[in-house]
Formats: C-alpha cells, structure tokens, sequence
C-alpha cells in the first residue's frame, strides 16, 4: 500500500502538490469511487485508479546517470526558471527525479531515478553510501586539516566527518582534494572545509557507492548499467539484513557461542570458586578447606 498522492506523482501524472489538488478536488478515483481524503493509501496491484476518467498505469522504474554541470538546480519545480538537472534528460518519458542534491555551484554525478524506495534508501544517512568528490580548495590543508576532517567538525545541524581523504596535486595557490563521504547534509562539503578556514572553489562528484562517472561529458546523461544498478541494491539490501540480524537491545550482551546456536556455558556460583584456582564445597556460605592428604 502507498500514498494515493505518491503513486500518482510516480506514474506520471503531475508532482505530488499537484496530484493533492487533483485528488481535493474531485478528479481522481480509486475503484470507480470519488476520492478527496489526501490520506488515501491504494494497492496497484489490487485497485484502478483514474484522474478524470482516465485509467493511470505505473510506469517502469528507470535509472539514469547524469554529469550535472554547474548552473543547474536539483528540483523538478522552480519557479524563476532556471535550469535543472531533469531538463538534460528530456527524451525520459517518465517522471524522475535526484537522487540525493547537489548544490547549483557543484558539479559531477547525479542519478535520477523514479524507484522512490531505492532512492530513500540511498539518501539517508543510516544506510551509509560512499560519495566521493574531487574538491578544489583555496590555500594548502596541512596534516592537521586532513586528520580534523576524519575526527570531525561541528556544524549547526551536528557533528559530521569525513570517511576518507587524499591530497592530490598543487594548483597554483590552491589544492586537489579526494573527499569520501557517507552522509548527505546541506553543502557538507563546503561547510567542513570552510570550518576549517579552506574555500572551496570547486567541487565535483565522481562516484556513489560503487558507480563512477567516468567519461561521461558534462551535461551528458546514459542509463545505468545493469552491474552498477545491482551494486546499489546490494547496498541497500546489505543494511537491511544487518538490520534484521540487529536482535541484542543496547547493553545487552550474548556469548558468542549462544549466538551460533550452541549451549551457553555452565558458570559457578562465585562462592564455590576458590584462590588460586582452587575449588571446595560450600557450607553455611563459607567455604571449606581442602583436607591435606
């Protein structure tokens, strides 16, 4: 079961403010019935639904990559318009949009897709995606720069670091940097660098997860590869059977052993455990000595 607003935004039919007003307004229909609450959950599978009369079919999930120039904007509304990375793909029937932002001055790798879960999952924070950039900043980041994105800064909406980095040449009064990151906040980037008192003049994506742009031109778009679209997935997948395996509460703890299926140990009383190894029988809780032989 999925939102009525959001299985109508998939299918194509408007975005999903759009589709609220059709659906207020008296134009869309689940199973022949009439339907304003905004609430409404359908099974596609199950369920016709129709706007205006006019039956509304899924469409196919597709994945397109996409070399984002500077200049254009992660949306699919803007109301200045101004360019978005949608319009390079003109020639997609279907309604897709970014996965993940990257701010009008950046630059690089983008895919836009209109699979909402794969997209979630690939977003947020907790599943953890390697996005890799090459970032061109003012001066020279010493050592102790390159060691403090590791550690971490602090920004107005929390603690973030990076998980690798590189420097990679000199350019003139600034440097090249190989930034890896597996969060998603607003301009993360810039942010930690500027903390730490280095501009950003440039920024690029080259990679998320295991998909690289490579060749691609800028302003270029192909679809995904069947290889690199199942090494998202196996992302995806792989955290959540981690999640699922996930059984022990915070701060308890199990035996190893009792978690491969075997027998948990017998453990003694720790007043039947004598000194130095030692071991006699309990009476009256006191223990009795041994008898010399």
């Amino acid at each position: 079961m999925e939102r009525l607003n959001k299985y109508l935004a998939h299918a194509g039919v408007s975005s999903r403010r759009q589709c609220d007003e059709l659906i207020a307004g008296g134009h869309v229909s689940v199973d022949g019935q009439t339907v304003r609450d905004l609430g409404t959950r359908v099974d596609p599978e199950k369920q016709k639904v129709a706007v205006d009369g006019q039956a509304v079919r899924a469409e196919r999930s597709v994945y397109w990559l996409v070399n984002k120039p500077r200049g254009y904007l992660c949306t699919n509304y803007d109301p200045a318009g101004r360019p978005r990375a949608v319009d390079l793909v003109p020639h997609v029937r279907q309604r897709v949009y970014t996965v993940g932002r990257l701010d009008e001055d950046s630059e690089g790798l983008l895919l836009l897709t209109n699979d909402g879960e794969l997209a979630n999952r690939l977003m947020h924070p907790r599943y953890g995606v390697e996005k890799t950039y090459l970032v061109q900043v003012a001066g020279n980041p010493n050592h102790d720069d390159l060691h403090q994105l590791l550690k971490g800064v602090w920004l107005s909406d929390g603690h973030v670091h990076a998980r690798r980095v590189k420097r990679l040449r000199h350019q003139g009064d600034s440097t090249w940097l190989e930034i890896v990151l597996s969060e998603g906040k607003n301009r993360e980037v810039r942010r930690m660098l500027a903390r730490l008192g280095h501009k950003v003049m440039r920024l690029r994506r080259i990679a998320l997860g295991r998909v690289h742009l490579g060749r691609l031109g800028l302003g270029k778009a192909r679809p995904l590869k069947a290889n690199e679209l199942e090494s998202l997935r196996r992302v995806a997948e792989g955290v959540r059977h981690r999640d699922q395996r996930k059984t022990v509460r915070v701060g308890e703890k199990v035996d190893q052993r009792q978690r491969h299926g075997a027998p948990a140990p017998v453990r003694c009383p720790p007043a039947t455990v004598g000194r130095a190894g030692g071991h006699g029988r309990a009476r009256n809780g006191r223990r009795e000595k041994k008898k010399p032989r």
